[in-house]
């Protein structure tokens, strides 16, 4: 069937799938994909109201769906009646009442090359139609544009307003309305919807099942809100009982809170929840403006979900010029794994029960001796570091302030410029510089978000002084002003604030516990990480599927800062207090450097481990972190992910896989390797007793490595331990 008979045909599903008081829709209009597999179908309904649907090759992925908004009314007099203050009157419907104006369509197709990637150029093919509606009310109409992109594996729309004067400048939104109705009820991975944290494990579960498993599953974070029994967050991933995978999501998400979907079992419809402010709204905006990008992938691989540029397809091309002279993937340690596990500390001094930043002084305290950003041990990382071939060193703790900087709801928690008495700043920048090595900064704001801003010029200022050219930010605890919370309309346009000015001091970003990213590293390539979902410093609470889950979910919209290369699962050696375990071999751990995409790559663990274990330490010496293409080789979302990359510069070819709770014998192909050459792939796998589920008895990390060769198109099958993993590098 060609593309006008696929758009007819879909026209008629639509108007017979739609309820009986939505049958006679008007001014259906039609957009095929490049290759014509999905259809999306929009039509006005009998009141007006707009809606959607969109088909794969004649099988529903979203059944008839509205959209639109409701505002917040008008602000009154303020004035008080009976002891009652009268401020906003009634609630503006901007959901309904539309007229069709008319839609315009074309076409678009080009190939970008990113500063850094899984691939080093992406293609970015769609069909677009613009929809213009106009809704009658006094005087003026109100103008709102829909603009849908169809790609080959998903739908993308988004709400313009255009200017129009006085029709439509100032608004508040109360609600967006926006339905993604399902066909079925489908399995999906998904997480509790929240307005501050993504630190949660994935539940997969049935759609129907979301309420009853809720509660089990919301565990304590230092900052947490979540809002419905139903909620989940973005990036939802789907399987259909048919095979079909679906992908929720969101794109370019700046000057507008992030969403959350709240789920109706009755009706199998998700609507979006924005993150509200102080006051309880939930955007507020001035025209021209636009809203994010809503996306819905359908793919009949998970393998394609993967492989999709989806997100950042939807995003602007890179707004900083000269970034390809300074933005540069980073492979890193760092002084942070034994302050996570608590080897040592943060903070100085027991001396002071609080702190005033700039009052306080450090030369008349005590040392606790728990410091573990001191300059004799900098010095240790550093050695270690720069003998092995890594570009830098993260260091925590090293200015004044974490005696009492969490829970504690204070302005001027740190200065981001004042060294602790045992951290000789110019003296270790010049130590790492001596190595060939840089040092990464912390700023910890504590979620103060106004005093970051009002200190960070001179915290960016010292950084180029001493030659720092990434920051790591964090965002621990609940936002202030107080009642904001971490992705509201606020925070985004903070962190948004943070990475422009970072990049006029050619400064690369990885924020922690800030909102997750939604493709926005394509126009600022200083966005050079991220964390926002549960990392390896969860320890023991990371479940064995998790990182089977996360490539379909969270690094849908960038890179995560996953801190992998934990060597030592059992916490109580560096903690005799701490007796939990993490699930994972250590081939494992290494095959996250390939499964779990960044250009910033972190060896977490400490040197001493990894001198215990130089051989397969190797491998994270020699994995690239930047990338040429990828293969997606086998995948399945809760179960197991394999990928194979190669490394931009010298072509070198990596692969990893990593499997759930299940043991697994996975056969990789080696199709994707250059026919008629001669490889020697080392591989670093799971010992046969090997078992990385730390809570059994029969738990042990160990490993193997040997040594065969390859030619392509060839298949080597491998045994995966439960919790475990494989990393391969050729030559």
């Amino acid at each position: 069937m060609n593309n006008k008979l696929l758009a007819i045909a879909a026209g008629i599903l639509f108007l017979a799938a739609c309820g009986p008081r939505e049958k006679a829709l008007s001014d259906v209009q039609t957009l095929s994909a490049p290759d014509g597999k999905l259809v999306l179908t929009f039509g006005l309904s009998s009141d007006g109201t707009p809606t959607y649907s969109l088909d794969r090759e004649g099988v529903p992925v979203v059944l008839p769906s509205t959209l639109g908004y409701e505002f917040r009314g008008k602000r009154g007099s303020r004035y008080f009646t009976n002891w009652e203050q009268k401020d906003f009157e009634g609630n503006v419907d901007f959901h309904s009442g539309f007229i069709f104006k008319g839609a315009e369509q074309s076409t678009f197709d080009e190939t970008w090359e990113p500063i850094w990637g899984e691939e080093s150029s992406i293609r970015n093919h769609y069909n677009e139609m613009a929809v213009t509606l106009a809704k009658p009310g006094d005087g003026a109409e109100q103008l709102l544009v829909l603009r849908f992109r169809l790609y080959d594996e998903g739908l993308a729309f988004r709400y313009e307003f255009p200017e129009q004067g006085r029709a439509l400048t100032y608004f508040v939104i109360k609600e967006e309305l926006t339905q993604f109705r399902m066909a079925g009820d489908h399995t999906a991975c998904w997480i509790p919807g929240d307005y501050d944290t993504q630190e949660y494990s994935y539940t997969v579960s049935r759609l129907s099942e979301i309420k009853a498993r809720m509660r089990d599953i919301v565990d304590y974070n230092a900052s947490q809100q979540v809002f419905s029994p139903t909620g989940v967050q973005t990036a939802l991933q789907m399987r259909t009982d048919e095979g079909l995978y679906i992908n929720i999501h969101e794109a370019a998400v700046l000057d507008y809170p992030t969403t959350s979907l709240n789920y109706d079992p009755r009706t199998r419809t998700f609507t979006t929840w924005l993150t509200p402010d102080a006051e309880g709204w939930k955007g507020r905006m001035q025209a021209p403006c636009k809203s994010p990008w809503r996306t819905v992938m359908a793919v009949d691989d998970a393998r394609k979900v993967l492989a999709s540029r989806l997100i950042l397809n939807l995003n602007e091309p890179c707004a900083i010029p000269d970034a390809a002279s300074w933005v540069h993937p980073v492979k890193y340690m760092g002084v942070w794994w034994e302050m996570i596990t608590g080897k040592t500390h943060w903070s100085y001094t027991d001396d002071f029960p609080a702190i005033r930043l700039g009052e306080t002084d450090y030369s008349k305290a005590k040392p606790h001796g728990r410091h573990g950003a001191t300059t004799e041990n900098v010095k240790r990382y550093l050695d270690f570091a720069a003998a092995n071939g890594f570009d830098a060193l993260l260091v925590e703790g090293w200015n004044e302030g974490w005696e009492d900087w969490f829970g504690c709801q204070k302005f001027d928690v740190f200065d981001f410029v004042t060294p602790y008495p045992d951290f000789d700043l110019p003296g270790l920048n010049a130590y790492a510089h001596k190595l060939g090595m840089k040092l990464i900064m912390h700023h910890e704001t504590s979620s103060s978000a106004i005093n970051y801003e009002r200190n960070m010029e001179a915290a960016y200022d010292l950084m180029n002084r001493y030659g720092y050219d990434a920051v790591k930010s964090g965002y621990v605890g609940d936002i202030l002003p107080e009642g904001e919370h971490h992705y509201s309309q606020f925070m985004i346009n903070h962190y948004h604030y943070a990475i422009v000015e970072a990049a006029k001091h050619h400064i690369m970003v990885n924020a922690h516990e800030a909102v997750r990213p939604t493709g926005l590293c394509r126009t600022w390539p200083n966005m050079i990480g991220n964390e926002s979902a549960r990392g390896t410093e969860f320890r023991s609470s990371v479940l064995p599927n998790h990182v089977t889950i996360l490539p379909f979910t969270r690094l849908q919209g960038g890179p995560m800062d996953y801190t992998p290369g934990i060597f030592e699962m059992r916490m109580e050696r560096l903690n005799p207090d701490d007796h939990s375990i993490i699930s994972s071999t250590i081939a494992r751990q290494l095959a996250l450097y390939v499964t779990m995409y960044s250009p910033l790559q972190m060896a977490a663990d400490l040197p001493e481990h990894y001198a215990e274990h130089m051989d397969a330490f190797q491998f994270i010496k020699d994995v690239a972190v930047d990338w040429q293409r990828s293969e997606y080789l086998l995948a399945e979302p809760g179960d197991y992910v394999v990928i194979a990359r190669q490394a931009k510069g010298n072509g070198q070819w990596f692969v990893g896989g990593v499997t759930d709770e299940n043991a697994r014998d996975l056969s990789v192909d080696f199709s994707f390797l250059e026919p008629g050459r001669k490889y020697i792939a080392t591989i670093y796998s799971d010992a046969p007793d090997a078992c990385g589920l730390g809570d059994s008895p029969e738990f042990n990390p160990g490993y193997e490595i040997r040594s065969v060769p390859v030619t392509s198109g060839e298949v080597l099958s491998i045994h995966l331990a439960p919790s475990g993993g494989f990393a391969i590098s050729l030559k």
